[in-house]
């Protein structure tokens, strides 16, 4: 270029002509992702909610079906045994940890060495891998008639069972002279050391009937006899890891509350009948 013409500098960029900042652009995208991330987050946890209690779900589907399989297998019971099992608390912390707090069964009907009745059996401390039982216990419910087969090892002369809430009357006859003698005794039962225990409250004799103070004073010794707690082993009808805690009657049912020892999970000999002394 000519003098006439000489090129002109550029202006400095701090003076003339500043950058142009956009204002606030930085801090509304750091703005931007910090909106984000608490979605991100809650998306997440939904997630894993949705899949906890899926597992949880199918958790409670499919241990019933597992745990009754099991005792039917144990206990040798019929393969069509109906049996309600129910768990406790949430069982995904119980299922990794190998060990159910609490486990529930019931059934309106099980047999055990000629006995049936409806079931209801609470289970604390259940291993899933094997091993003992913290604790078990539980009830069992029976009618007149298994009831008096229950009594059938007694030496009362036993034809008839009426229950009459709280006892127990036993009809039957013996002989004297070759006639048979009517006989009833009614007595109120309950349980000792595994073992039925009846308590004679009146016996008709004859159609004639007096309670225990009167059947002392009538028969002397054999009517103290007659008196005394009547004492049944039914060791020989129940598995002997069960032992028989209390004994009631209730409306029309005897209620047997049974003890369960937590090594029946894992010994067979606790798993077969008892046996009487």
């Amino acid at each position: 270029m000519s003098d006439d013409h000489p090129t002109l500098p550029y202006p400095e960029a701090s003076t003339e002509h500043p950058t142009l900042v956009i204002p606030g652009g930085q801090e509304q995208g750091r703005a931007r992702r910090r909106r984000r991330w608490p979605w991100v987050v809650a998306v997440i946890v939904v997630l894993i909610a949705v899949l906890v209690v899926a597992a949880e779900l199918v958790a409670r589907a499919v241990l019933p079906g597992v745990v009754r399989g099991l005792v039917i297998e144990q206990l040798d019971l019929p393969q069509d045994q109906q049996l309600e099992v129910e768990a406790s608390g949430i069982l995904l912390p119980q299922l990794i940890g190998g060990r159910l707090d609490e486990l529930h069964l019931t059934t309106d009907a099980i047999t055990f060495g000629g006995i049936t009745g409806a079931a209801d059996v609470t289970a604390v401390g259940v291993p899933l891998r094997g091993g003992d039982l913290t604790d078990a216990h539980g009830t069992v419910r029976i009618d007149q008639a298994q009831f008096t087969t229950l009594l059938s090892a007694s030496d009362l002369p036993i034809n008839e069972i009426a229950f009459d809430e709280p006892n127990v009357t036993a009809s039957g006859s013996f002989d004297v002279f070759g006639m048979p003698v009517p006989v009833a005794l009614t007595v109120t039962p309950g349980a000792d050391a595994g073992d039925v225990l009846l308590t004679p409250v009146e016996l008709t004799l004859a159609g004639v009937t007096l309670d225990a103070a009167g059947i002392a004073e009538r028969f002397g010794a054999l009517g103290s006899q007659i008196t005394q707690p009547q004492r049944i082993c039914i060791a020989d009808q129940l598995p002997a890891g069960l032992t028989v805690a209390d004994l009631s009657i209730d409306g029309t049912d005897a209620v047997i509350d049974v003890d369960v020892n937590g090594a029946i999970a894992t010994d067979e000999a606790l798993q077969q009948n008892g046996a009487c002394p």
